[in-house]
């Protein structure tokens, strides 16, 4: 069969982009299929950290994954302004949890110990802090922080200009970057993919699926399993520019590059991004006042609520295809901290045709099989 590319990536959110990058940095010939901007996108939702200290609890390989594209991205920030002239303003002072009852703090120690001692995890610092400690490394937190978790490879981005950047950043590598080019259908013969898209057939030798919850869908097309909640709506709340006062991330507050404070920590079983629940985000604001006593008279200037792209089990799924030799399928939660691996090591992988069994059986979805089996 005639192949118009070597690989297509379908879904061009964050995860796409960046395997699409990755390709196109190994020479291959990649189109990046994607809905546009009609998408339900959460790169465009997402809160923006590089962030390590509260992976893996139940997956030990996943921390040492989060700590190796934490310890890449220095690398990914600087190459894509290289070749871009985009600053990401990829920034790894390390980041606090913070919490405000003892019971809060107690608990937090007690996933902190629970993820260290599980076998095989890496050794990494993350430390619990009392209220002086934490003063001292981010002056103006509020009476009711009472302590935290502190971890020196916590960081953050600007996720829009990220975004910007890899889409960018692939076009000049030769990317075919197709919009409105929703896929219906996908179909393996002849050792090649035959991909129904809204405006036309495409035809590739691979097949990548990046698609974030559409996955679920689309894997059973070529003989994969991606099981995918769908459901999993966060709301984020931005306040106006104000003077730098946050030294650190914290997983619930971060202010931005450009000043603004970004508020996120909302959990919801709702499969409407267009809808937001105000007590939630009242919540969230309170929290935040607490945190931090100068956002009390914050001017709030946007809020919205996002989709999460999330496996059912919340950890990633990394799989190529036994029936259609030639389809992977890859789907995270944290397309932000996971950016540098999936250009810089899924990537050439994907571009060999095999996906390294030692590093990423873990996150087959063959997981769930045993689970279930068990």
């Amino acid at each position: 069969m005639a192949r118009d590319y070597d690989i297509a990536v379908i879904g061009g959110g964050l995860v796409g982009a960046a395997i699409a990058w990755g390709l196109a940095r190994e020479k291959q010939c990649v189109v990046l299929l994607d809905e546009g901007d009609i998408a339900k996108r959460a790169s465009r939702g997402n809160f923006a950290l590089v962030w390590v200290q509260s992976k893996g609890l139940g997956l030990p390989d996943y921390v040492g994954w989060t700590i190796r594209s934490s310890d890449q991205w220095p690398r990914l920030a600087a190459e894509l302004q290289e070749q871009t002239g985009l600053d990401v303003c990829f920034e790894r002072p390390g980041g606090f949890a913070l919490a405000l009852s003892e019971a809060e703090l107690a608990a937090r120690a007690a996933t902190i110990e629970r993820i260290h001692r599980q076998p095989g995890v890496p050794t990494f610092a993350v430390d619990i802090l009392d209220r002086a400690a934490i003063e001292k490394l981010q002056p103006g937190i509020g009476p009711a922080v009472v302590g935290g978790s502190f971890c020196p490879l916590d960081g953050h981005v600007n996720s829009l200009r990220l975004f910007r950047a890899f889409h960018l950043a692939t076009t000049q590598l030769g990317v075919d970057y197709r919009p409105s080019h929703t896929v219906r259908g996908i179909k393996y013969a002849s050792g090649g993919f035959r991909i129904a898209t809204s405006a036309g057939e495409v035809r590739a030798g691979k097949v990548v699926l990046a698609a974030g919850n559409a996955n679920a869908t689309l894997a059973a097309m070529v003989g994969l399993h991606a099981p995918m909640r769908g459901n999993h709506r966060g709301q984020i709340v931005v306040t106006r520019r104000m003077p730098r006062f946050l030294r650190h991330p914290v997983v619930t507050v971060r202010q931005t590059d450009e000043g603004t404070v970004m508020i996120g920590d909302s959990y919801e079983d709702a499969s409407d991004d267009a809808r937001l629940t105000l007590a939630i985000s009242a919540v969230m604001a309170d929290r935040a006042r607490r945190m931090f006593p100068i956002l009390e008279n914050a001017t709030v200037v946007r809020t919205w609520s996002c989709l999460r792209v999330m496996p059912q089990d919340g950890f990633p799924i990394y799989d190529q295809s036994e029936q259609c030799p030639g389809a992977f399928v890859a789907c995270c939660h944290s397309g932000v901290t996971l950016a540098a691996n999936h250009a810089y090591d899924l990537a050439p992988m994907i571009a060999r045709g095999a996906l390294d069994a030692e590093r990423l059986a873990p996150f087959s979805a063959r997981r769930f099989h045993v689970q279930k089996a068990a």
